[in-house]
C-alpha cells in the first residue's frame, strides 16, 4: 500500500475533501514554504547569531524529519499543566522522565519538549541523543481557585546549560495577566537567542469572553491568527497553535455594540474560507507568510487519535504549516502504540503525494 494510500484510509470519509482542497484563499506562492534549506533561506537573512542558526539547524536535521523542513516535536508538560496524575495515569511510565525523552527518540522525533526537572534529571545521558527543548513557564492547577495564569518555572540559563537546543514559553493572549507575560516571554527569548537557541511560542487563547452564544472562539482563525501576530513579534522562530476550528470571533465579539481590537470584513471574504485548510493557512499568513513555522498542536487523547493526528497533518501540510506537535496521543498510550502514532503523523509529512495546496 502505498503511503497516500494508507493516508486515504486512515482518513475516511474525510479524506478528500482535505487531500484534493485547491482553492485556498491565499495562494501558496505567497508563502514561504518548508523545505531542505530552510534555515539558509529563511534564518539566514535574519538577525540572528551563528549560534541560533546552528542550534535552528541541528533541530530541523533530527528525526525521521530530518532535512525536509518538517517538525515533529513530543511535548510532556502536562504533569504541571493538568496534573500528574490525570496526565499519567494511562500509562505511569511517563512518570519517569526518561520514558518520554525514549519516547521522542524511538518515535523519530525532531526534538522533546518537557520541563525543567524532567530534562534536568537526564540531560547529561541524552543533550547529545536528540535535541532537547526546555519549557520555562506554566499553568499550575493546584492553586485554589485555580488562577490560569502562566508563571516561570525555570531560566533561560539554565535550559542553556543543560545543551538545549530551543526554549518554549506560552503567553495566554486575552487574558489579564498577558501584558506581563509578554514583557517576561520577550525578555527570555532575546536572552536565548544571545546564548545561542530557538524559541518556540504556545500563542494561546484565554478569555471566557471568547465563547459566545455557544461558540468558541478560542480555536477561531482570526483570533488565533492574531496570537500568532503577536507571537511572531517578539521573535518566537517557531509558534504552537491550536488549530482553527471556526472563523469570525472577532465580528462576535463586535456584536451589540462593543467594541473589541480591529477588523476588517475581508477576513472572511478574501483571506479566508470555512475550509479547515483556508482557516490554518490565515493562522500560517499571520507567522509572516510562513516566515515562522506553525506547528499545530495534536490536541487531546480520544477514542480515535490516529484518524485525527493524522487529519491534523493533513490540514497543517496543505496549509503551508511546518509540523505537529503532538502530546498526549502518544504518551497516554503503551510505548508501541505512540510510536506508531508519532510514525503515521510523520508519514504525512515525507509523502510526496500529500502537497501543499
Amino acid at each position: 500500500m502505498s503511503d497516500l494510500s494508507r493516508i486515504q484510509e486512515i482518513l475516511g470519509a474525510e479524506g478528500d475533501a482535505l487531500l484534493s482542497f485547491d482553492s485556498p484563499k491565499i495562494s501558496r506562492e505567497r508563502l514561504h514554504l518548508p523545505g531542505p534549506d530552510w534555515v539558509d533561506r529563511t534564518f539566514g537573512p535574519s538577525d540572528r547569531n551563528i549560534r541560533t542558526l546552528r542550534a535552528l539547524q541541528q533541530l530541523y536535521s533530527a528525526g525521521r524529519l530530518g532535512g525536509t523542513g518538517y517538525l515533529s516535536i513530543l511535548p510532556v508538560d502536562q504533569g504541571i499543566e493538568h496534573s500528574g496524575g490525570a496526565s499519567f495515569a494511562k500509562n505511569p511510565d511517563y512518570f519517569d522522565p526518561e520514558a518520554i525523552v525514549q519516547l521522542a527518540i524511538d518515535g523519530g522525533c525532531n526534538a522533546v519538549a518537557t520541563t525543567y526537572g524532567a530534562l534536568g534529571m537526564v540531560a547529561r545521558k541524552y543533550a547529545h541523543k536528540i535535541p532537547m527543548m526546555l519549557k520555562i513557564n506554566h499553568n499550575e492547577l493546584l492553586t485554589v481557585p485555580n488562577a490560569f495564569d502562566q508563571v516561570m518555572f525555570a531560566q533561560v540559563e539554565q535550559a542553556y546549560d543543560m545543551g538545549c537546543v530551543a526554549v518554549g514559553a506560552t503567553v495566554y493572549f486575552g487574558s489579564d495577566q498577558s501584558t506581563r507575560q509578554i514583557q517576561e516571554v520577550s525578555q527570555a527569548f532575546a536572552l536565548a537567542h544571545e546564548l545561542g537557541m530557538a524559541t518556540v511560542l504556545w500563542c494561546y487563547l484565554r478569555n471566557n469572553a471568547f465563547k459566545k452564544d455557544g461558540v468558541d472562539y478560542h480555536v477561531s482563525a482570526d483570533l488565533t491568527g492574531q496570537a500568532n501576530h503577536l507571537g511572531v513579534t517578539i521573535q518566537a522562530d517557531i509558534i504552537k497553535q491550536k488549530m482553527a476550528e471556526n472563523n469570525g470571533g472577532y465580528q462576535a465579539l463586535n456584536m451589540g455594540g462593543s467594541s473589541y481590537g480591529k477588523f476588517d470584513k475581508r477576513i472572511y471574504t478574501d483571506l479566508c474560507s470555512d475550509h479547515p485548510i483556508d482557516l490554518v493557512r490565515y493562522q500560517v499568513a499571520n507567522c509572516y507568510m510562513g516566515r515562522a513555522g506553525l506547528i499545530n498542536s495534536g490536541g487531546a487523547s480520544g477514542s480515535n487519535d490516529l484518524q485525527q493526528a493524522v487529519m491534523t497533518a493533513v490540514v497543517n501540510k496543505r496549509a503551508g504549516g511546518m509540523g505537529l506537535i503532538s502530546g498526549r496521543k502518544a504518551f497516554q498510550k503503551s510505548r508501541a502504540e505512540g510510536v506508531a502514532l508519532l510514525h503515521a503523523i510523520q508519514d504525512v509529512y515525507l509523502a510526496k503525494d500529500v502537497t501543499v495546496a
